[in-house]
C-alpha cells in the first residue's frame, strides 16, 4: 500500500519532466521565426539564447529560495510562468511578444529544472529507486523532445505557417494540466531544518576555485552547448545541404532526440559495469569522428546519420559529469547541485556564436562551433579523476 501511495505521488512528478522538454522546440520553431520575421541567422541565433540563458541567472539564487518557499510550491510556479508566456503571443502576435514568450518559456524551464529532480527526492526515498526514477524522468523528457517538432508541426498543419505560433496554447494547455494534477497530490514538504542553510551566491561560486570543480563546471557548460547547438544546425543543416523542405527537415532533431533518449537507456546498464570515466573517454571520441564525418561528407543519410550518432554518443556525458561533481565534494552537494545547474546556460551562450558562424561561413560554421565544444569535453574526459 506504501508504494502503491508513493507511486500515485510520484506520477505527476515524474510528468513535470514532459513539460521540461518544451524547451526544445526552439530549433524547429526558430526556423519559422526566421522567415515570419525575415531575420538574419545571427538574430535567429539569440532565440535559444532567451530560452537558456535564465539558467546563468537563477540557478543559485532560485535554489536558495526555494529553502523558504518549499519544492512543490517552486514547481508550480514554474509552470505558471510557462503557462503565461505560452498564451502571451494570442492575443497579440509580433516579433516582441515572440521574444517575451520564448524569455517566459526559458524561466519557467530553469525554475523547473532547479526544482523538479528535488522534489521526486520527497516522494521516492528509496536511493535505488530513486536513481530509476530520475533515468524515467529524463526518458520522459527526451520523449516530450521529440514530440516537440511534432506539436509545431499539428500547428503549421492545422492553422497554416503564418500562425505556428499556435503550437504556443497547445504547450500552455500540456503545462496546466501538469500543474493540476501535481496540486491535487498530497506532497509532504522536505525537511526545513536540512533545507534552511545560509547558502550565498558568493559562497557557492568559490567552489570554481577547485580545478576539478571548475573543470566539471565547464563541461557542464560545453555539453548543453552541444546540445541545443546540434538541435539548433540539425534541420538547417539538412535544408541547406540538400534542399529539404521543413517537413522532411523536422525528421534532424527527431533522429538526434531518438538516438540521445536510446544511448541514455543504455548508459544507464553500461554504467553499472563500466568506470563512468572510461565511458566517458570512449563516447567522446566517437562523438568527435561523428563530427567530423557531418564536416567533410556531404550525403544527407550519412549526415543524418551522424547528428544521431551526436546524440547517442554525447547522451550519458551531462550525467556522468554531474555525478563526479557531487563525489568531489559531497558535503556541498546543495551548492555544486545550483552550480552545475547555473552551468546549463551554456545552451544560451554557444548558440549565437553558432549563429555568427553560421552567418560568415554557411552552416559549416554551426559544426566547428560545436565541434569545439566536443573537444573541450575531450579535454574534460582525460583530465578528470574517477
Amino acid at each position: 500500500m506504501k508504494a502503491q501511495n508513493s507511486l500515485f505521488k510520484a506520477l505527476p512528478v515524474l510528468f513535470g519532466f514532459f513539460v521540461m522538454g518544451f524547451c526544445d522546440i526552439v530549433g524547429i520553431s526558430s526556423d519559422y521565426v526566421q522567415r515570419t520575421f525575415n531575420w538574419s541567422p545571427v538574430m535567429t541565433g539569440f532565440v535559444p539564447s532567451l530560452v537558456f540563458i535564465w539558467f546563468l541567472f537563477l540557478g543559485i539564487p532560485i535554489g536558495n529560495k526555494m529553502n523558504k518557499w518549499g519544492r512543490k510550491n517552486t514547481v508550480l510556479l514554474s509552470m505558471g510562468i510557462t503557462i503565461l508566456g505560452m498564451l502571451l503571443p494570442l492575443p497579440l502576435y509580433n516579433s516582441t511578444t515572440c521574444m517575451i514568450a520564448y524569455a517566459l518559456l526559458g524561466i519557467g524551464n530553469a525554475i523547473l529544472q532547479i526544482s523538479l529532480n528535488p522534489l521526486l527526492s520527497n516522494v521516492v526515498t528509496d536511493p535505488r529507486l530513486l536513481t530509476s526514477s530520475l533515468t524515467a524522468g529524463q526518458v520522459i523528457k527526451a520523449t516530450s523532445s521529440l514530440l516537440g517538432p511534432e506539436i509545431v508541426l499539428l500547428a503549421v498543419g492545422h492553422f497554416g505557417e503564418t500562425r505556428w505560433y499556435y503550437c504556443f496554447p497547445i504547450l500552455g494547455l500540456i503545462t496546466l494540466l501538469s500543474a493540476i494534477w501535481l496540486l491535487s497530490v498530497s506532497i509532504e514538504r522536505e525537511d526545513s531544518s536540512v533545507l534552511n542553510q545560509e547558502l550565498t551566491v558568493s559562497s557557492t561560486f568559490e567552489l570554481l576555485k577547485d580545478k576539478t570543480m571548475l573543470l566539471l563546471f565547464f563541461g557542464i557548460f560545453f555539453i548543453v552547448g552541444v546540445d541545443v547547438s546540434t538541435n539548433f544546425i540539425s534541420s538547417k543543416l539538412m535544408v541547406e545541404r540538400f534542399g529539404w523542405v521543413i517537413e522532411q527537415a523536422k525528421y534532424a532533431p527527431q533522429v538526434y532526440f531518438l538516438s540521445r533518449t536510446v544511448g541514455a537507456l543504455i548508459g544507464v546498464i553500461l554504467l553499472t559495469r563500466i568506470s563512468s570515466v572510461k565511458y566517458f573517454k570512449v563516447n567522446i571520441i566517437a562523438c568527435i569522428l561523428s563530427l567530423l564525418m557531418l564536416a567533410f561528407v556531404r550525403h544527407d543519410m550519412v549526415d543524418l546519420v551522424c547528428i544521431g550518432a551526436v546524440g547517442f554518443f554525447a547522451s550519458s556525458v551531462f550525467s556522468i559529469i554531474y555525478s563526479i561533481a557531487l563525489q568531489t565534494k559531497p558535503e556541498k552537494a546543495n551548492q555544486i547541485s545550483g552550480l552545475m545547474i547555473t552551468a546549463v546556460s551554456g545552451g544560451g551562450l554557444i548558440t549565437p556564436i553558432i549563429g555568427f558562424s553560421i552567418g560568415v561561413l554557411g552552416i559549416i560554421g554551426g559544426v566547428y562551433v560545436t565541434l569545439a565544444c566536443v573537444l573541450y569535453l575531450a579535454y574534460c574526459a582525460f583530465s578528470v579523476k574517477q
